[in-house]
């Protein structure tokens, strides 16, 4: 494997290095909801100012922003004679793609096709093998076996993505299909394939931790009340792959969620970028 494939694919998964809630989880969150679209480029003492109003004291910004420096998410830039950072281009490519994700979540109707990804190793790539199976996993992939792969066909992209970084693409063959027969039910598959009780778990949370909120108030208000949310939102769509309701309980929470949120970025998000735009 070359050097550059480690940074490649680590920065399919760079969303998932801090837990959410986290200074650095929150410094990220900021950094692509807010920062990127208003040019990449930020103050630190402005960066200061917006976290302080998040409860993250001065010193824990400036450590969570040189840890991702060091990840490359960032990089020492100044403007105008102020001492700053700017979003590197390969992290600004992976916020781009997970922008698709966070605000875009996607659905499976019944019928909609599936991408099924079969693979056999070496066990002298015993490492690759578990960093693919890792990396499936993350973007939403299920395990039919330890060799074979499900994913909607939605998701196609993404896992070709993981395994051309991981340069394993000799070793695997992928299939799209519309048709699933498994010996059970589909709902009972879809439990073993995926971990919906986990995942169920974490749309809970995210609707325990958000009263359906007040209106915006002011754009400072607006951002104090949204970036947690996001924080916490924004793994979900990658760990909840969409699947139909005919693989889903009937008491599905992703349902709420998903509306919860999106009721939530109509209300805060325009407005609170106001507050960090000025």
């Amino acid at each position: 494997m070359t050097n550059s494939a480690p940074s490649t694919a680590g920065a399919i998964l760079d969303d998932f290095d801090s837990r959410p809630g986290s200074a650095t989880s929150l410094v990220r969150t900021v950094l692509g909801a807010y920062v990127r679209p208003l040019g990449g480029w930020f103050a630190i003492a402005d960066f200061v100012v917006w976290m302080d109003a998040l409860g993250v004291p001065p010193e824990s910004t400036r450590i969570a922003v040189t840890r991702l420096k060091k990840k490359g998410v960032v990089e020492s830039s100044s403007c105008q004679g102020r001492t700053g950072y700017r979003i590197t281009e390969q992290a600004d490519a992976m916020f781009a793609r997970g922008d698709g994700r966070i605000f875009g979540f996607r659905r499976m109707s019944d019928g909609d096709p599936f991408r099924l990804i079969s693979f056999t190793i070496p066990e002298t790539q015993r490492a690759a093998r578990h960093q693919l199976r890792r990396r499936l996993t993350s973007i939403g992939c299920g395990t039919v076996s330890p060799g074979l792969w499900i994913a909607p066909e939605y998701l196609a992209s993404e896992a070709a993505a993981v395994v051309e970084a991981l340069e394993l693409s000799q070793y695997v063959t992928t299939f799209a299909t519309s048709e699933v027969a498994p010996p059970g039910t589909l709902r009972e598959s879809a439990e073993q394939w995926w971990d919906l009780a986990g995942i169920a778990d974490r749309h809970r949370a995210f609707l325990a931790g958000y009263d359906g909120g007040s209106s915006a108030g002011s754009p400072r208000d607006a951002f104090v009340t949204f970036v947690p949310l996001l924080d916490e939102w924004r793994v979900i769509p990658y760990v909840d792959p969409g699947l139909p309701p005919s693989m889903t309980p009937e008491d599905w929470p992703g349902t709420r969620a998903v509306a919860t949120f999106e009721a939530a970025r109509e209300r805060y998000l325009e407005v609170s970028r106001e507050w960090v735009a000025d």
